[in-house]
């Protein structure tokens, strides 16, 4: 059963997969290590990372003290982003995410006059319960204006989203940009991860209005 959010700030319900400023921790220069990038602190004696994750990424580092401090609404707590996204969680309330036969339920940025989209669209935004659409559609900045709700019956949580580096004659490597890298790309030693990242597929497009909800989430996402 979805659930609404149990934090607020400043009279705003905060989203669960949200960050709270005293969350953030200190951030160690990132250098050159023998196998792509380390934290300073974490280089091993043979001059490789240490501490990485799953498939070789090294992840920003976040304290666990949800509720402390300001709420960061346009920053995701990589913690908590990854458990959503693993477990299909909602995004703002953290309760299980709606599914039916036609599948799982998400709101994306509105690309329909895109070839081909929303098929394969990769999303770094953990999925909804149908209790928390129209919340999300006005707290989400990315959403705001531009948004669609779709439902896909296959999701492959295949990238992370982070920023890449680059290596340089020096000990410590050049940032070269935020991208999502995917499971077959060498860079994926060369970044710091951010976020998960899902691929959609059989993906179906629907109006708000098809979800009994459009008068509701057109209201909050132009509020």
């Amino acid at each position: 059963m979805s659930r609404p959010p149990s934090l607020s700030y400043k009279g705003l319900p905060v989203p669960y997969i949200a960050a709270w400023s005293n969350e953030r921790l200190p951030e160690p220069a990132v250098v050159q290590a023998a196998d792509g990038i380390a934290f300073e602190d974490a280089v091993g004696a043979n001059g490789h990372a240490q501490g990485r994750g799953t498939a070789g990424v090294l992840w920003k580092r976040w304290a666990l003290r949800q509720g402390d401090g300001a709420a960061l609404f346009d920053v995701a707590h990589a913690p908590r982003q990854k458990r959503a996204m693993r477990k299909l969680l909602c995004q703002v309330c953290g309760g299980p995410s709606d599914e039916n036969e036609q599948g799982r339920l998400w709101l994306l940025e509105d690309y329909r006059g895109v070839d081909g989209w929303p098929e394969r669209e990769v999303t770094v935004h953990p999925p909804l319960c149908l209790t928390c659409v129209p919340l999300a559609a006005r707290l989400c900045p990315h959403l705001r204006d531009r948004v669609v709700a779709v439902r896909a019956r296959r999701v492959f949580l295949d990238g992370v989203y982070g920023t890449v580096y680059a290596s340089s004659r020096g000990p410590f490597p050049v940032p070269v940009g935020k991208e999502v890298v995917f499971p077959d790309d060498w860079r994926r030693k060369w970044t710091v991860g951010a976020q998960l990242a899902a691929t959609l597929m059989d993906v179906t497009v629907f109006d708000l209005d098809e979800l009994g909800m459009g008068p509701v989430a057109r209201e909050a996402a132009s509020a």
